[in-house]
């Protein structure tokens, strides 16, 4: 087997996008060489130095057109948890905010995502998406991370790797959909495709190459013909190239025509780049006057935008030789958009320059950034999906997402839904109310500290409890905050004077 080749600084560097400053060249290669000695030693289950899985995650940042300080947090992404840096170092060498997004990221790592279509996982998947808007870069870290993941995925065990994939594909590559970052949702998809249906995987992937070579030339006869009429009618035409689709979402089409490849319209398009809006439209009237329209598959997604943001106009003609062909048409920066969804915010820097990391922080600014990344719109998308009501749905976002909200972790991984200020006694109600009867003592990230403590979100918080213990002290009712925790412990005090008036 042919040795893969290393990711060295100068590979994540040349991915930059937009002229690089020397200033965000240079805390990305402090980043580089920080991780890189934090790691030393340390090896992957592929035999690859671990720190090429960093590095791997920071050339995936830079590829989608994140900023510096998010390259650099992207670099420094496992090194609080996997070596014998702490946080507080990271923050003394690289500042609060990266300090904030690796601490992020790693929090996020202790999510459980179990089963699928569940109770308990759309429970999850809900408290997740909640917990991850705090600042949106650690959701790209994540991503960019979990694909690099799916890339080595071939060294681990069978059933490791399908566990791995279903996740990827059940909550992964969805996310990744409904921030409109495509390319990685695409790659997501594949991957897991490729290990969830290895069968119909090989199947696809046969149909696809075996008809490849004729539709590509068929493509690229087609591109020099709409390039030629758009700018013979005056459009300036910015790339035209073809787009093929995803293993995945060529296979979910294939499905609905019985697998025959030659029912399926899209399975190769034409793109079409144009500098403006109005360009769009007038290159649409071009193409129909040279190409004949298919009645009904005219999409105006410019006007009417997708939920996660995706701009563009698709139709679909008979194209040269009266072939069917599907062509979509967008600006720059809808196609960066497609591409990158959110990301392409840090790639449009020009519109940045006057805003800090902490507008990115939905509880700092929240109307101006729900505004931008449509993020209600997208929460909403997700209430209908799972089946959320709307008093759930409001109980997620109520007050300011989490102005009055936090949340903690359990030492399994899984999420405990508490209002700011809780305490360990509350913390344990959550659990169980036998857990919250028999609480004695409380550990914060692995220091012990009193019930009445309040809690701090994302804190690892493990309930002691005495198996002697039944009766909660009623002291208790002075500083719980939620209503569980009052309710069991009134409930339990009222039980035990019943017992002793007996």
């Amino acid at each position: 087997m042919e040795a893969k080749k290393n990711i060295e600084l100068e590979d994540i560097l040349k991915a930059l996008k937009n002229h690089p400053s020397e200033k965000r060249k240079k805390i990305i290669t402090e980043a580089f060489y920080f991780a890189q000695k934090a790691h030393a030693g340390q090896k992957r289950m592929s035999g690859d130095d671990y720190f090429q899985h960093a590095a791997a995650t920071g050339k995936i940042l830079a590829e989608i057109g994140m900023g510096g300080k998010t390259i650099a947090a992207g670099l420094l992404h496992d090194v609080d948890e996997d070596t014998e840096v702490t946080l507080d170092e990271i923050q003394q060498k690289f500042g609060p905010e990266v300090t904030f997004m690796v601490d992020g990221v790693t929090k996020l790592g202790k999510i459980k995502l179990r089963g699928s279509h569940e109770e308990y996982f759309i429970e999850n998947l809900r408290k997740m998406f909640l917990a991850m808007a705090a600042d949106i870069r650690v959701v790209i870290i994540k991503l960019a991370d979990r694909l690099h993941n799916m890339q080595t995925l071939e060294y681990l065990p069978v059933e490791k790797q399908k566990r791995i994939a279903n996740e990827t594909m059940e909550i992964f590559a969805p996310i990744a959909n409904r921030l409109g970052i495509g390319e990685i949702k695409s790659q997501l998809q594949d991957l897991s495709f490729k290990y969830l249906d290895n069968e119909n995987y090989n199947l696809v992937k046969d149909i696809i190459t075996k008809s490849y070579k004729e539709r590509k030339k068929y493509v690229d006869e087609a591109i020099r013909e709409l390039k030629k009429e758009l700018e013979k009618g005056g459009i300036h035409v910015i790339n035209i190239h073809g787009r093929a689709k995803s293993l995945f979402s060529s296979y979910e089409k294939l499905k609905k025509y019985d697998m025959n490849i030659n029912r399926i319209y899209d399975l190769s398009a034409v793109r079409v780049i144009v500098p403006q809006i109005a360009d769009c439209y007038e290159a649409l009237g071009i193409v129909h006057r040279k190409y004949r329209p298919m009645v009904g598959r005219i999409k105006d997604y410019i006007s009417l935008p997708k939920p996660n943001g995706y701009q563009s106009i698709h139709t679909t003609i008979f194209g040269p030789e009266g072939r069917i062909l599907e062509v979509q048409i967008r600006t720059t920066q809808m196609h960066s958009e497609a591409e990158f969804g959110i990301a392409a915010h840090w790639i449009y820097s020009d519109k940045m320059k006057k805003r800090t990391w902490k507008d990115f922080i939905f509880k700092q600014k929240k109307e101006s950034v729900l505004k931008e990344l449509k993020w209600v719109k997208q929460l909403r998308e997700w209430q209908n999906e799972i089946g959320l009501n709307d008093g759930e749905f409001m109980e997620g976002l109520r007050i300011d997402f989490f102005k009055n909200h936090i949340f903690a972790f359990t030492p399994m991984g899984d999420i405990i839904d508490l209002p700011e200020e809780a305490t360990p006694v509350d913390f344990a109600y959550a659990i169980h109310s036998e857990v919250g009867n028999s609480i004695v003592g409380a550990k914060a990230d692995g220091k012990m500290v009193p019930v009445d403590f309040q809690i701090q979100n994302g804190q690892m918080i493990e309930v002691l409890t005495c198996k002697k213990r039944h009766v909660p002290n009623p002291d208790w009712l002075k500083f719980v905050k939620t209503s569980m925790a009052k309710s069991s412990i009134r409930r339990e005090l009222r039980k035990n004077e019943e017992k002793k008036t007996r």
